[in-house]
């Protein structure tokens, strides 16, 4: 019963799949940017479903064909065969239905985009800043064996090293799905490096993962911001101090949350290049706009799921990283490994994980699949 269940969920998916096949090689659809993007992304989601489904339906196919053959066939070596056919197949079945299932529950549609990291220094004042240090070394390392490039576009940095702030726009496949799980309040217990009599404190950063805002999300009247022009700040290079590289832009913007009116404030110096600057400088100001416009969104999905692995809430203590007993856990999942010098070095994939499929097995359960 649970098979014709899950094949009256699919009824209609192939058709569906056909008609956005037709639909993205229009040139109407073409040209209307919003519409054809929303179709691709859809495209690519279906056409994986679509071949899960094929393959159910085969090994579904080749079940009943085999139990026939054997209710049937008296020849031995025959019977065998749909014997080994039937094995094969009942084995695969579970295996795909799981599959079906997950691809069955909408995507957040977000998950596909490239994300801006935003690390805080929070409780622990120095110690505090060196921490966040840390942790910007360790998604750094993480995205570069991901293949990702990451870009520093603001930064703030410590009086004892580390940063007071640090903002780093990431690029590449399905950042955002990835390391939204790392919003939340990172905790590490440890000996400071200024700490006299050796005892450990605990000190905090906040890690907050917004999905990058592209063009067409946002409606910016670029013809209403005020751009300004500076040298950029710092020791030595010829060009840091004698050429007017940096550049700020104010933008008055109203919430739509609270409808009061306020200026934006946004400073790039991380190239040379001031017209690239500019554009980062955008970016930047599209995110803040589409994070601010999405937040109603993002509070509503968090109340509706309620998942204990990716609310949302920036504000959540979601890991310790304890070093004298050299463990992490992360408490959403009551995750424990004692391999925190490699986990600082960017091996956090196994982590990242086991949160996946938490997540995955509450929003199963959510769909009652």
């Amino acid at each position: 019963m649970a098979e014709t269940t899950l094949l009256e969920r699919l009824d209609g998916i192939e058709a569906r799949f056909e008609e956005v096949s037709t639909l993205i090689t229009d040139p109407d659809v073409i040209a209307d940017m919003k519409r054809y993007v929303r179709l691709t992304k859809e495209y690519k989601d279906l056409e994986r479903l679509c071949s899960t489904t094929r393959r159910y339906r085969r090994a579904l196919t080749d079940i009943a064909d085999a139990k026939a053959l054997l209710e049937s066939e008296s020849d031995e070596e025959l019977r065998a065969m749909a014997r080994q056919e039937l094995d094969e197949a009942s084995a695969a079945l579970p295996a795909l239905e799981e599959e079906i299932k997950l691809l069955l529950i909408p995507a957040d549609p977000e998950d596909a985009k490239n994300a801006i990291l935003e690390i805080r220094a929070g409780t622990g004042g120095d110690e505090a800043a060196i921490f966040a240090g840390d942790l910007a070394k360790m998604y750094t390392r993480y995205c570069e064996s991901k293949g990702w490039q990451v870009a520093v576009t603001s930064v703030s940095e410590g009086a004892a090293g580390g940063y007071k702030e640090i903002v780093m726009a990431i690029t590449g496949e399905g950042v955002y799905g990835t390391l939204k799980y790392e919003s939340g309040v990172h905790r590490v217990q440890r000996v400071p490096a200024t700490e006299t009599q050796g005892r450990v404190h605990t000190s905090a950063a906040t890690v907050a993962v917004l999905p990058e805002a592209e063009a067409f999300d946002v409606e910016i009247n670029e013809g209403e911001i005020k751009w300004d022009t500076f040298r950029s700040g710092g020791a030595g290079g010829q060009n840091v101090n004698k050429v007017e590289s940096g550049v700020r832009l104010r933008y008055n913007w109203r919430n739509p949350l609270t409808g009061i009116a306020e200026e934006i404030l946004i400073e790039c110096t991380e190239t040379r290049d001031q017209p690239k600057n500019k554009e980062r400088a955008l970016s930047r100001l599209r995110t803040f706009i589409y994070d601010k416009e999405h937040q109603k969104y993002i509070d509503d999905i968090a109340s509706r799921r309620k998942t204990l692995v990716s609310t949302g809430d920036r504000s959540a203590k979601i890991r310790t990283y304890n070093y004298p007993q050299g463990r992490i856990t992360d408490h959403r999942i009551n995750y424990t490994i004692y391999n925190l010098q490699a986990f600082v070095d960017g091996d956090i994939q196994d982590c990242i994980d086991h949160l996946i499929v938490a997540e995955n097995a509450e929003k199963l359960k959510a769909s009652q699949l």
